[in-house]
């Protein structure tokens, strides 16, 4: 089996700029039958690893091979008409981009896969519990700059970790929480999202913003077989669902609301956890290619159970039984 690429973000732009033709050494790539290729938002690529891992054990004839990009890197991809055929991103193609692809003979299927939600993160000892989204838009503006000003504590500057200055979790909190605003000087962004969560579990002052798979406990399916795995999918228990301890995720409180929660499944499920977005799955292959099947597979049954297991919310199964504190 192949594994997913690994190379630095501009590396990963110029694969996949590209790949209709060459590979990264400038030769022309072999043909792979037995191949899909699909562009994944990297916010995302926990999950995406998870659903390559066991289609592959379930198909072992059948590889995918996923290259982890910006999103709008991922969009383009798609776009070239090239080597890859689907894409992981947070919003449908629109019409003009379907009508495209349409003009040139190629087939479009895109489906809801997911509702992701932000989680934010704070090293265990910063006392702050609760943040609103008011409070957030402050933060990442710079008009609030010290923990002190958020509640009465010993902590210093505050230092905002994001995932990549180019991602669409830092879109998501410019478009939705800031309202086109700029960010404050304070702000920066890392390589990936396991980077914010090291960063933030080592500093006090830091506050990361990240996908909630990334810091939930079923990070430890990392150590999980693949057997495992795909036996898993096959049940419809509704575990609960915990957080990894070596950061605190903080509630959140929407503007005008009394109640803060934690981006547990079921409160993405109702509404009440406010920062949250859905992902979609794109596939330009038509039926019987190893790149429509991976579609068919993540938007099925075994995929949703898989996308259920990662922490977020998946489009068709039941949300997760939570613990209420």
């Amino acid at each position: 089996m192949l594994t997913p690429l690994r190379h630095s973000l501009y590396i990963a732009a110029a694969c996949v700029a590209a790949m209709a033709v060459t590979s990264c050494g400038g030769k022309k790539e072999p043909k792979q039958p037995t191949m899909a290729k699909i562009a994944c938002d990297e916010s995302f690529e926990y999950i995406m690893e998870q659903e390559i891992n066991v289609y592959e054990y379930i198909y072992p004839k059948e590889d995918v091979l996923a290259y982890y990009v910006p999103e709008n890197q991922a969009v383009d991809s798609i776009m070239a008409m090239g080597s890859v055929k689907g894409a992981v991103i947070t919003r449908p193609l629109t019409d003009e981009e379907v009508s495209y692809l349409r003009s040139h003979k190629k087939v479009v299927h895109q489906q809801k896969i997911a509702v992701d939600a932000l989680a934010l993160i704070v090293n265990p000892a910063n006392p702050v519990e609760i943040l609103s989204k008011k409070d957030i838009a402050e933060i990442l503006s710079g008009d609030v700059t010290r923990w002190d000003q958020v509640e009465p504590c010993k902590l210093g500057e505050i230092d905002v970790i994001f995932d990549h200055q180019g991602s669409s979790t830092v879109k998501y909190m410019r478009d939705s929480v800031m309202n086109g605003r700029q960010f404050g000087a304070h702000v920066s962004a890392v390589k990936s999202n396991p980077d914010v969560f090291k960063a933030v579990a080592s500093n006090k002052n830091a506050i990361g913003i990240i996908g909630v798979s990334w810091v939930s406990s079923d990070l430890s399916g990392r150590q999980k077989s693949v057997e495992e795995l795909a036996q898993a999918v096959e049940k419809s228990d509704t575990t609960a669902l915990e957080f990894n301890t070596d950061v605190k995720v903080l509630k959140i409180r929407g503007n005008n609301e009394v109640t803060a929660y934690k981006p547990y499944q079921a409160y993405i499920f109702d509404g009440s956890y406010p920062l949250y977005r859905s992902v979609y799955m794109v596939s330009t292959s038509p039926g019987g290619t190893v790149s429509h099947r991976f579609y068919s597979f993540v938007t099925g049954f075994q995929g949703q159970k898989i996308i259920q297991m990662t922490g977020i919310l998946p489009a068709t199964v039941r949300p997760r039984m939570v613990q209420v504190e």
